[in-house]
């Protein structure tokens, strides 16, 4: 299964992007739409993976009407951030010949990855069960909101679950309403932790020659990723709230303000704070009762706050973020998002890549992506192809490359 990429007639002809990838001679059949399902399978294809994006006739997946904001094109760049390195092919699962096409396309993938409602699957004859009778060797990854039990009639959507899952009640003013997370952080760890079960199923797959259903669902992944905060109740019974920027267990571990913007300080331990107390101007408050140790700035937070917003007062964000981490202390401006990207410029980190166009047309139109986060030295992240349009490739992966000249009736854009 996957192996034939290139060959003439059936599902070949994947991009090559000139040298080998981590899972170069992996084939993923991608019927997941929006977010964690494609940002999971973005991130495999980043490492040479050829996916396969699977998409509904007409409208695609639904982060294509997702706008504004729109690239000069006017393609949605909600789309665009979780779609590159891919090739889309328009099916219509609803017919016979869509889902025989189907078939044909998961015969020749060693993992297909799906997040339809529950029991969407099952219901179009793709389910784990009859498909790992006919490949007992095909990874099969199902994403969910809630499970695939009493909770899989409930929508899942990263605000719902942000709600429901306790993640609100921790975030925002304390004296404030319940806030949502600035992006959809649910489903992006969700894709986490799809991408990780992949990779782990493959390979006990290496090893034993047998596929496996692998299952994430986004209520899981957000407890889990809760960490300490949910670590609290399970262990203690503590019941955490908002506490704004604050940390519960740690200060100062939060934004303070400055002569002009405020500054994020992540004190973390005695040292650091010691270090901070010099800078400042202050070197007395390490050897003060209330705050020789984290236990002691924890129960005197509230005087802390007061006497470090003092001194900070004297002198812009900026200036003290400099001299701050100059002496050892972690310590940054809350930066706005064109002032991040320079930042790691500045720290010569990846932050933008621009992805050109195909010279024979199939990488789409050039387009400008957030770099894989992931360094690898020997088999680093590839872009080898811009985001498609809808069903861009659906006459080449139907018909094979030496039909790419005659269009396709199933292609849309």
């Amino acid at each position: 299964m996957g192996t034939q990429y290139n060959a003439p007639g059936g599902w070949g002809g994947a991009v090559d992007g000139g040298r080998r990838g981590a899972l170069d001679g992996l084939r993923i059949a991608d019927f997941s739409r929006v977010l964690a399902g494609p940002y999971a399978t973005m991130l495999l294809a980043d490492l040479g993976a050829d996916v396969v994006k699977v998409e509904r006739p007409e409208t695609g997946d639904d982060t294509r009407a997702w706008h504004p904001p729109a690239d000069h094109d006017g393609t949605s760049t909600y789309f665009l951030s979780v779609n590159r390195n891919k090739r889309s092919v328009v099916l219509d699962l609803t017919t016979e010949a869509g889902l025989e096409q189907a078939r044909a396309l998961i015969a020749e993938s060693d993992v297909l990855v799906e997040n339809f409602r529950p029991g969407t699957m099952e219901r179009l004859g793709l389910g784990h069960e009859e498909l790992r009778a006919r490949h007992p060797e095909l990874i099969y990854c199902s994403i969910s909101g809630f499970g695939s039990g009493a909770g899989a009639a409930i929508p899942g959507y990263d605000l719902l679950v942000q709600a429901v899952g306790g993640l609100m009640s921790v975030t925002g003013d304390v004296h404030g309403e319940p806030v949502k997370a600035g992006v959809a952080l649910v489903d992006v760890i969700t894709g986490l932790h799809a991408s990780l079960g992949i990779l782990a199923a493959l390979r006990h797959r290496d090893a034993t020659g047998e596929g496996q259903l692998v299952e994430v669902n986004l209520l899981g992944s957000l407890l889990s990723a809760m960490v300490n905060q949910a670590s609290a109740f399970a262990v203690a019974g503590v019941v955490p709230g908002r506490m704004g920027n604050a940390h519960p267990s740690i200060a100062p571990y939060e934004t303070l303000p400055t002569a002009d913007r405020p500054l994020a300080l992540a004190v973390g331990n005695d040292r650091q704070f010691a270090a901070l107390a010099e800078v400042v101007g202050d070197p007395g408050l390490a050897l003060d009762d209330r705050f020789r140790t984290n236990s002691d700035r924890v129960a005197h937070r509230a005087e802390l706050w007061d006497i470090l917003t003092e001194r900070l007062s004297a002198a812009g964000a900026d200036h003290w973020a400099a001299v701050l981490l100059a002496a050892g202390v972690p310590a940054g401006p809350v930066n706005t998002l064109d002032e991040a990207f320079a930042f790691a410029q500045k720290l010569g980190l990846p932050g933008i890549v621009d992805i050109p166009a195909a010279a024979d047309g199939e990488g789409g139109r050039p387009s400008r992506q957030v770099a894989h986060p992931i360094t690898l030295s020997g088999t680093p992240a590839q872009y080898r192809l811009p985001p498609p349009g809808l069903g861009q490739h659906t006459a080449q992966i139907l018909h094979g490359p030496s039909d790419l000249s005659e269009p396709s009736d199933h292609a849309s854009a």
